[in-house]
């Protein structure tokens, strides 16, 4: 599904040149639910960044289905990440005076689903996260927890091929957090792929494979176990 190879990320001010990602190679299978950890500034929001084509590398090859994404415009670009990619974010992203069928609803918007077939397809998607009674509710009164649920049916609703999240847990409480990866693991264990960005060890711990940068370098790349974690802080 990914394969990038030799991928590095420079920042440029006047005659400096910041390296945010060097020359990092790896490839991600259908199917995997692989986590990203690293200190701050180690590159996992550069590298996250590039993979869901928010920003383009300065070297190297990313492959994503296939398709080498150098040689796609930005409106195509655009085209397959509204199509093909799920987005889940810490802070939620969500229109508080809108409800949340109205949040869910926003990349149909930007669909080739027809009108049709979206009410079911939002109704499918908020029922999947367990908020079918709160689907005309605004999404300014629900929870911390249930407003990640809803960001987490938003990402849902056109079926995409990989879904990415960027500290998901970050505002939640413990059990809210442990709730919204669940619901992760849920969807990986049903075949879709999931690429999570996170600091917290135990959000960390429902993925099967760790990724693992410093200063812009891929350091490790190996499957999860509890001495993976446990060596991850050594």
């Amino acid at each position: 599904m990914i394969e990038v190879t030799g991928l590095t990320k420079v920042y440029k001010d006047a005659t400096i040149e910041t390296y945010a990602l060097q020359n990092v190679s790896f490839r991600i299978n259908e199917g995997e639910f692989v986590s990203i950890m690293g200190p701050s500034g180690s590159g996992k929001s550069t590298l996250l960044h590039i993979l869901s084509f928010l920003d383009r590398p300065t070297r190297g090859t990313y492959h994503f289905l296939g398709k080498d994404i150098n040689s796609l415009s930005d409106a195509e670009l655009a085209e397959v990440r509204n199509e093909e990619m799920g987005f889940i974010f810490q802070s939620f992203n969500l229109l508080g005076r809108s409800t949340v069928y109205e949040n869910v609803e926003l990349p149909l918007l930007y669909s080739p689903m027809p009108i049709s077939k979206r009410k079911k397809a939002i109704e499918e998607a908020v029922s999947s996260v367990g908020l079918a009674e709160k689907l005309h509710m605004p999404a300014a009164n629900l929870s911390g927890g249930q407003k990640q649920r809803v960001a987490i049916a938003r990402a849902l609703v056109n079926k995409p091929a990989i879904i990415f999240a960027d500290e998901p847990t970050g505002n939640l409480d413990s059990a809210s957090g442990e709730q919204v990866m669940e619901i992760l693991k849920k969807l990986n264990e049903a075949g879709r792929t999931i690429i999570l960005v996170t600091h917290e060890t135990y959000t960390a711990e429902y993925g099967k494979r760790l990724l693992k940068l410093k200063d812009g370098k891929l350091e490790s790349d190996e499957l999860i176990t509890a001495r993976t974690m446990q060596n991850y802080f050594k």
